[in-house]
């Protein structure tokens, strides 16, 4: 039991605890339609686009989220305007507007010839997180949430059949935006705990666990928020422990609980194999 406890003596352990959950939570649940719509690709771009807006805020002395958020959400815009009539996938979309403003962060990286002052926001400093940064989070996945919520039906309805709800006189376009404007806002959230190279893992593992699970949209939502929480829990422990980075040790477990569930799901379809005559 001392094992258990002794970590949370820390302020800084419960703080971090606190800010990991609210950004796996958020991340997980809205990764569901990612999953769903095959966006995978694009939590990891938001995450690398945002690099620009974070070394333009580095330069002039702003908020580094507040630049990542700008970015994110330019991201985002252009993304659903470039693929907007179908003219272009939105793979091909998403690599375009990733490879051009991943670019310009690098050249603004190379203006101020210093990346150590910038590896904490690429590779994660959830231990740093103060009460303010976790206030935001807490915003963030408060109004993440709560439009998901409100627009849960129509967002699953596009993601099995979009041409199907564009004919019934769903706006299926603004939908889109809204959830690459609500997938700019997790990853921007996301970056503080776990840094922009490992938000995607965030996103994406969790739901993709949680699909292999159970193929009900609720469920795969709660299931994929409960892994996520474990996953921070257990990645905290982690790193408190054997002393390797907690972004890092966070993304680990999750990984390994998917390893798991696709273990148990490749020994049920044995199984049942095994029953058929």
């Amino acid at each position: 039991m001392y094992y258990l406890i002794h970590p949370f003596h820390y302020h800084f352990m419960l703080t971090a605890l606190l800010a990991a959950s609210l950004v796996g939570i958020t991340c997980a649940t809205l990764g569901v339609y990612v999953v769903l719509r095959r966006m995978a690709f694009i939590g990891d771009a938001i995450a690398h686009t945002s690099l620009p807006g974070l070394v333009g805020a580095y330069l002039l002395g702003f908020n580094l989220l507040a630049g990542a958020l700008v970015a994110g959400l330019a991201t985002a815009l252009g993304i659903g305007w470039l693929s907007r009539r179908e003219s272009l996938r939105e793979d091909t979309a998403i690599g375009i507007v990733f490879t051009g403003m991943f670019a310009v962060g690098i050249v603004l990286i190379g203006i101020t010839r210093s990346f150590r002052d910038l590896s904490h926001i690429l590779f994660g400093n959830v231990l740093g997180v103060s009460f303010t940064d976790v206030g935001l989070i807490a915003i963030v996945a408060v109004v993440t949430l709560g439009a998901l919520a409100l627009a849960h039906k129509e967002l699953e309805l596009t993601s099995y059949d979009p041409d199907y709800g564009r004919h019934i006189g769903i706006p299926v376009d603004r939908l889109r935006y809204l959830l690459l404007i609500l997938l700019a806002l997790a990853v921007i959230a996301a970056i503080q705990a776990v840094g922009v190279i490992l938000t995607s893992a965030m996103l994406v593992t969790p739901a993709a666990t949680a699909s292999l699970l159970t193929r009900r949209i609720n469920r795969m939502m709660v299931a994929g928020a409960g892994i996520a929480s474990i996953a921070c829990l257990t990645g905290l422990y982690g790193s408190f422990y054997l002393d390797i980075p907690s972004g890092a040790a966070i993304v680990l477990v999750a990984t390994l609980l998917f390893v798991a569930a696709s273990v148990w799901q490749a020994l049920r379809r044995v199984a049942a194999q095994r029953r058929l005559p």
